[in-house]
């Protein structure tokens, strides 16, 4: 005999421990109408389907078809960083939290949109080769697209650059402390979301962005991927070598490189700390990273290299006389903020009257209660939706 949606709510109430009058009042139904619809006189709404789906810690997608859950998997843990005891089961719930309202969104009629990104070159064989082209294809993607280029942007801006243009949703989360990680990424058909560690540290939570979208575009995401820091020159791991030389590519095109040496530095022999430290204020990179950069170009010799190495963002700010900006750059880094696009919909749902404020309550890790004090506030009163409104899902 076929399962039916009926079937599979009454197997993960079962597997919940509920009884029917508790488990009504957890996904928000009276007895009467949750009896009724697991008698099959009362359709599921899908906002009831998306309450049990919470509830029960599945996905709707498994209600309505019997797919089992896809939930992240430790994929290319960075080694002795996280283990099972070391904060991996929050990183997981973090990234289910994000996936939930995806699911959420699809039900409703809401999918994130999606767009075709460039994908590796098979005829290249070195992973140093497969990272510059695959920078050299997104960047020409975002120019068919209309978009700006991510050399110079600050954060905010890149991760709308990022949202908007490739279908890239980021998040900035509190790691668990022992875990030590700086990123983590995970894509599927649904959606692509990189997960980074809010840090005052801006340049590296600009090149770590960079290094997770490297992974994306690679296919190597396809489980959750946590990184630890990325350390351009120092990894063994191939992947890792792609990701790093992407976003090296990605955020240092050379043509734009060039031409703010040209138009930063007087003597190319002998550039000044000054002007060096106004490249790394122009380009919004580390001094390691530009130097390296910079190095690997013909521009700046080995001593130099070295030398300009030594030096931190902050006093290349100081040296640029643009201290404010590293200031302004490092709050923006350090706070915490869920993806914008997703949290749009839900909120835009909800006004709707598609669904209540549980699955946007879910996705910011707030209460109804907490956020119902935010929001309504802002707008005339009006009543919550009723269970019983939205497309029916299924026919019992």
């Amino acid at each position: 005999m076929t399962e039916t949606v009926i079937d599979r709510v009454r197997k993960v109430m079962d597997a919940a421990s509920f009884t029917q009058a508790a488990f009504a009042e957890r996904v928000g139904l009276s007895p009467d109408k949750l009896s009724k619809s697991l008698s099959g006189v009362r359709r599921f709404s899908s906002l009831d389907l998306a309450r049990i789906a919470e509830a029960t810690d599945t996905t709707v997608d498994y209600l309505l078809s019997g797919r089992e859950p896809v939930r992240p998997r430790a994929a290319a843990r960075p080694a002795g960083t996280v283990t099972e005891g070391a904060g991996w089961a929050e990183i997981e719930a973090i990234a289910c939290r994000f996936q939930n309202a995806y699911d959420v969104l699809e039900l409703l009629g809401r999918p994130r949109s999606i767009p075709n990104l460039p994908a590796p070159r098979p005829e290249l064989e070195r992973y140093v080769d497969q990272g510059e082209r695959l920078a050299a294809d997104l960047t020409e993607h975002l120019a068919r697209r209309g978009a700006g280029s991510p050399a110079g942007m600050d954060l905010p801006a890149l991760i709308r650059l990022l949202a908007d243009h490739c279908g890239i949703d980021v998040a900035l989360v509190e790691f668990p402390p022992q875990a030590a990680l700086s990123g983590a990424t995970w894509q599927s058909d649904a959606f692509r979301i990189v997960l980074l560690a809010t840090t005052q540290e801006w340049t590296r939570a600009r090149f770590t962005l960079a290094h997770e979208v490297g992974h994306l575009l690679a296919r190597d995401a396809q489980d959750l991927r946590a990184d630890a820091a990325p350390q351009p020159g120092r990894q063994k791991d191939y992947t890792e070598v792609r990701a790093n030389v992407f976003a090296a590519h990605f955020l240092m095109p050379e043509a734009e490189v060039r031409v703010a040496w040209e138009r930063t530095v007087t003597d190319p022999q002998a550039p000044t700390d000054a002007e060096l430290s106004e490249l790394v204020v122009t380009l919004k990179v580390s001094p390691s990273a530009l130097a390296a950069r910079l190095h690997r170009l013909g521009l700046l010799d080995t001593a130099r290299r070295d030398r300009f190495r030594g030096f931190t963002t902050e006093i290349c700010h100081v040296l640029a006389g643009r201290l404010d900006d590293h200031y302004r750059h490092r709050a923006e880094s350090a706070v915490v903020r869920p993806p914008l696009v997703p949290m749009a919909e839900l909120l835009a749902a909800y006004e709707a009257g598609e669904t209540t404020l549980r699955p946007l309550a879910a996705y910011l890790d707030r209460t109804v209660d907490d956020l119902r004090a935010i929001v309504e506030p802002a707008r005339a009163a009006r009543p919550l939706p009723e269970d019983e409104k939205g497309d029916p899902v299924f026919q019992p």
